[in-house]
């Protein structure tokens, strides 16, 4: 019968471990448990060697030196992904995090991993020891370590955790490169405009002085329009910064938060867009949820407070109180009138077949190849857009420039 070597807690949070012969890991677990015991970690014969050989190979005298003093989301990414190869290769979970420490680029979160280990060694669970750092650990990743922690399948739970962190921070990656060429034509497109109404209208102004003739209507607007950016360029810049300021205070309000929203999900050609994006993250998070085991409520509850928008966190909060009096999921998502259809139906046949975190996967999946269509017909649709409008505003400017002269050529 295989031997398993175990590492828990008891009530007192008192360090216990331990052989049991068993079938599987599940039986020790349960057994486990039985005693009143929190399950840290289990390991076989293998994995146990492979923790041996880790703690008397690697020193602990590396020379380490972070590169920096913020924590990133790729700094998160990396962290928990090398936490669950550890954990998965047998590695206890104080010598996984001693070893992840020597590696990390984030000062602080080197700092926080360090406190991690006196925490547990102090005798705090890991999702205990990691709840007392929101600033650095989500919410959802106190709540998925609970999980893992409770059903003995920590590893298991923190790599798929690693993947839904991969997954989001590709997904991000990409939405950011494909905004990037349009974000820089528009400011070189803005740039120009400045040029010309700065630098070449007022040479117009000053070459048509000397000439006793009546402007035409369309260049004594362009000229008044470059003396009042000219004379008043300070004032300006220092109002667009005092407004810019005031809607970032604005919309950091959750009142603020919900109406700029509003606006957002009514837009024309966009408003669909931004809606998509909050239901992509929806489904992410349930899907990565409920498939770590976190009951419903609870997996729609931690959804409520980290889907990132006011307004579908609001809905959730609806949703979770119609579930939790016994309806089913699909009928308040339905209600709701922010989900489509489609998601209605699969979340049905989610709850009639007893699947509902592959259905959610299955949504998310639709969603990410939705929103990577739309940007790649929204960047392919913007150049030849913005180009137009470039055309039509510096042809205005060349048209309002050059009629005096044609005046004067008719004069002549």
């Amino acid at each position: 019968m295989p031997k398993y070597f175990y590492f828990a807690r008891d009530k007192a949070g008192i360090k216990v471990s331990g052989v049991e012969d068993a079938n599987t890991q599940e039986e020790v677990v349960n057994r486990l448990q039985a005693r009143g015991l929190t399950v840290v970690g289990i390991l076989t014969e293998e994995q146990q060697q492979i923790s041996t050989a880790l703690n008397l190979n690697i020193s602990s005298k590396i020379k380490f030196r972070p590169k920096h003093g913020r924590v990133t989301s790729s700094d998160l990414t990396l962290f928990c992904r090398q936490l669950a190869t550890l954990l998965g290769a047998g590695v206890t979970i104080l010598r996984s995090l001693n070893v992840i420490s020597q590696q990390v680029n984030s000062r602080r979160l080197y700092e926080t991993i360090k406190l991690l280990e006196k925490n547990m060694e102090a005798g705090l669970s890991f999702h205990e020891a990691m709840g007392k750092f929101p600033k650095v650990f989500p919410e959802l990743w106190v709540n998925l370590a609970e999980s893992g922690e409770a059903s003995g399948n920590l590893p298991i739970v923190l790599s798929r955790l690693a993947s839904y962190l991969e997954q989001t921070e590709a997904f991000r990656s990409k939405i950011i490169s494909a905004l990037i060429y349009p974000a820089i034509l528009l400011l070189v497109g803005t740039g120009a405009l400045f040029f010309l109404t700065v630098k070449i209208i007022p040479t117009f102004i000053e070459l048509f002085k000397g000439f006793n003739i009546e402007l035409p209507l369309l260049t004594k607007m362009l000229f008044s329009f470059s003396s009042f950016v000219r004379g008043y360029f300070l004032i300006i810049i220092g109002v667009l910064i005092v407004c810019f300021f005031a809607f970032r205070k604005y919309i950091s309000t959750r009142d603020g938060r919900k109406q700029f929203e509003q606006f957002l999900f009514k837009a024309p050609v966009v408003g669909e867009f931004f809606r998509v994006i909050a239901i992509e993250r929806f489904t992410s998070e349930m899907s990565t949820l409920i498939e770590s085991g976190v009951p419903i409520l609870y997996s729609l509850e931690i959804a409520e407070r980290s889907v990132g928008s006011v307004i579908l966190s609001e809905i959730v909060a609806g949703v979770k109180n119609d579930v939790r009096e016994g309806k089913t999921l699909s009928q308040p998502l339905e209600k709701s009138g922010f989900f489509d259809p489609m998601v209605v139906q699969m979340v049905a046949i989610g709850e009639e077949i007893g699947d509902l975190s592959n259905m959610f996967k299955r949504l998310n999946n639709y969603y990410q190849e939705y929103i990577n269509t739309f940007l790649t017909r929204f960047t392919a649709m913007f150049e030849p857009v913005m180009l137009v409008f470039m055309g039509i505003v510096v042809g205005i400017m060349v048209i309002g420039m050059f009629l005096p002269i044609f005046q004067l050529t008719q004069i002549k």
